[in-house]
């Protein structure tokens, strides 16, 4: 099955508490930047890469199509990046990672896409055991309004809005290596 069409965003725009305030896609990690283990995996898949930043726009253009921003200073949390990627995303449907899973792999995106090419009107969301994973999903764009809506209501889950949209649920293992994400200095070593 050819994986589904989709922009990507990665999801760069925390404050980076855990790490100091350090900006977590460029904490370097074996010589690299976070954000470029999530990059070199996303590129091949899209021709549309969007990374959602608040700070560095220069430094993460180097590694997208297009950089975007929620717009303000408060780091308003990864709902608001969504937002942002929706309004920019060229094509049916948007693939969603954090920036600080250097360990994902083509194959888990790959699951993703395929599972949402099978049923391409809902959203698909990452389940690890009981666990849902709501920043790794596919969301359709379409439902871009949904999430306004939802946002100038007070919503500010992405998992919460993302259930009510019967979002569909791909499971893997629970304590999957792939979703280990590196947000305090500690698993850096």
């Amino acid at each position: 099955m050819q994986p589904l069409p989709s922009s990507i965003l990665l999801l760069a725009g925390g404050r980076g508490q855990r790490m100091g305030g350090q900006d977590k896609g460029l904490v370097m990690w074996r010589d690299k930047p976070l954000i470029a283990y999530v990059q070199q995996v996303a590129r091949p898949l899209t021709d549309d890469l969007i990374i959602s930043c608040n700070r560095n726009h220069a430094r993460y253009a180097a590694y997208a199509d297009h950089v975007v921003s929620d717009g303000n200073h408060d780091f308003d949390g990864p709902l608001a990046g969504i937002r942002a990627g929706l309004a920019v995303a060229r094509h049916s449907h948007m693939l969603v990672l954090p920036c600080d899973v250097p360990r994902v792999d083509d194959d888990l995106l790959t699951t993703l896409l395929n599972a949402a090419a099978l049923t391409p009107e809902q959203p698909i969301m990452l389940r690890q055991g009981e666990q849902w994973e709501p920043l790794f999903c596919v969301i359709p764009t379409e439902l871009a309004p949904a999430f306004e809506a939802a946002w100038h209501a007070g919503e500010r889950s992405p998992r919460e809005i993302m259930l009510k949209l019967n979002t569909r649920a791909v499971s893997c293992a629970e304590n999957d290596v792939r979703l280990s994400n590196f947000n305090c200095a500690d698993l850096l070593i």
